[in-house]
């Protein structure tokens, strides 16, 4: 199992970037990984902990992975996108670990000659994310409540967990 201290863990290809960290995510740093003198666009999705979920209000989510894999299918989804919308560059960073309401938790840029591929691509970046990425993330909920355990979906039935204590 993967410590704090091992990260951040990183692969590059190319004008590819994905990356799993358990520190603060760095926007200005993401955007540079993209930029280039052939892109007329760039594309940067923040994703944050909001303070509720279906009405339950969100205490702070927990993100854990399987590094190796997480690592080889985000790089596969960078490549996907940045083959099919011809993009200059593609990069994805996701923390691990306590994500406060109100921080990022994933960082998606792209890069492209025209702002409609770099629309496209990046929204489709994160739903494959979403969808296929190994990253489970804990929402826990103030009170009695506990918390509950979810691929990292939007609205995916997740299964409860039992109280962690802090």
């Amino acid at each position: 199992m993967s410590q704090a201290s091992d990260f951040p863990q990183s692969l590059e290809k190319d004008n590819l970037h994905v990356s799993l960290t358990y520190d603060h995510l760095d926007v200005a740093s993401i955007v540079d990984q993209v930029k280039s003198p052939k892109a007329g666009a760039i594309v940067l999705f923040a994703g944050t902990t909001r303070d509720n979920f279906e009405g339950k209000p969100v205490k702070e989510l927990q993100y854990t992975s399987y590094p190796p894999r997480a690592l080889a299918t985000l790089m596969d989804i960078a490549g996907e996108v940045h083959t099919k919308h011809a993009l200059v560059a593609v990069s994805i960073i996701h923390r691990l670990g306590v994500v406060p309401i109100g921080e990022e938790s994933i960082l998606i840029a792209v890069s492209a000659s025209h702002r409609q591929a770099a629309w496209r691509a990046g929204e489709e970046a994160l739903e494959e994310c979403k969808r296929k990425a190994e990253i489970w993330k804990l929402e826990e909920f103030g009170g009695e409540e506990g918390g509950i355990w979810r691929a990292n979906r939007d609205g995916a039935a997740g299964v409860k967990a039992s109280r962690i204590e802090s």
